[in-house]
C-alpha cells in the first residue's frame, strides 16, 4: 500500500512516522503508535485513516491471526469508504482514488493471511477478489508491485498441495 500523504493531515502525518519505524525494523515501537493512533480515532474515525492504520498494523503483527483480524478492519473500512464515495458520486471526494487503489492490496494481504493460517479456500475467495480488482491500479511501480505480489501467491497456492 502506497503511504497517502494528505496535506494538513495530522493523522495520516503521524500513521506514516509510525510506518517509517516498521519499515526500519522497530515493529514494537509502530504496534505501540499505532496502537495510540487507534486508541483515538477508534471504529468512528475516518474511513481512510482507519484503512491504512489497520492495513499497517497487521504489518507490525508477530501472531497471523492477529495479524488477519487487522487485515479484515482495513478491508472493512475500505468497504465503507467506498459506499461513502458511491453515496456522494457527484462530489469530489479526496479518497476515492485513495481507497479503489487500496482494495486488490487488501484482498491479497488477506489471502496470504490465510495461507498463513492454512485456511486455502478462504485464500482463495480473497486472491479471486484481489484479481477481480486490479483493473482499477495504475501501470506504474505501485500497481505493478501489485499485480506481480498477486501472482507470487497465486503460484505459491497452486504449488500447494494441503487442502482445508
Amino acid at each position: 500500500m502506497e503511504q497517502q500523504q494528505v496535506p494538513g493531515d495530522a493523522v495520516m502525518t503521524r500513521i506514516g512516522q509510525a510506518v517509517m519505524l516498521l519499515h526500519a525494523g522497530d515493529r514494537e515501537e509502530a504496534r505501540n503508535r499505532f496502537g495510540t493512533i487507534w486508541s483515538e480515532i477508534g471504529e468512528s474515525g475516518e474511513a481512510l485513516h482507519r484503512c491504512t492504520l489497520a492495513h499497517y498494523m497487521a504489518d507490525s503483527q508477530d501472531d497471523p491471526g492477529d495479524e488477519l483480524a487487522w487485515d479484515l478492519r482495513a478491508l472493512t473500512a475500505a468497504e465503507g469508504l467506498a459506499g461513502a464515495v458511491c453515496a456522494e458520486a457527484d462530489a469530489e471526494h479526496r479518497d476515492a482514488t485513495a481507497v479503489r487503489a487500496l482494495v486488490p492490496s487488501l484482498h491479497l494481504n488477506l489471502a496470504a493471511d490465510y495461507v498463513k493460517l492454512q485456511r486455502f479456500k478462504a485464500a482463495r475467495v480473497h486472491l479471486d477478489r484481489a484479481w477481480d480488482a486490479v483493473g482499477v491500479l495504475e501501470d506504474d511501480g505501485y500497481g505493478g508491485g501489485v499485480r506481480a505480489a498477486i501472482g507470487r501467491l497465486e503460484r505459491r497456492m497452486r504449488g500447494s498441495t494441503a487442502g482445508e
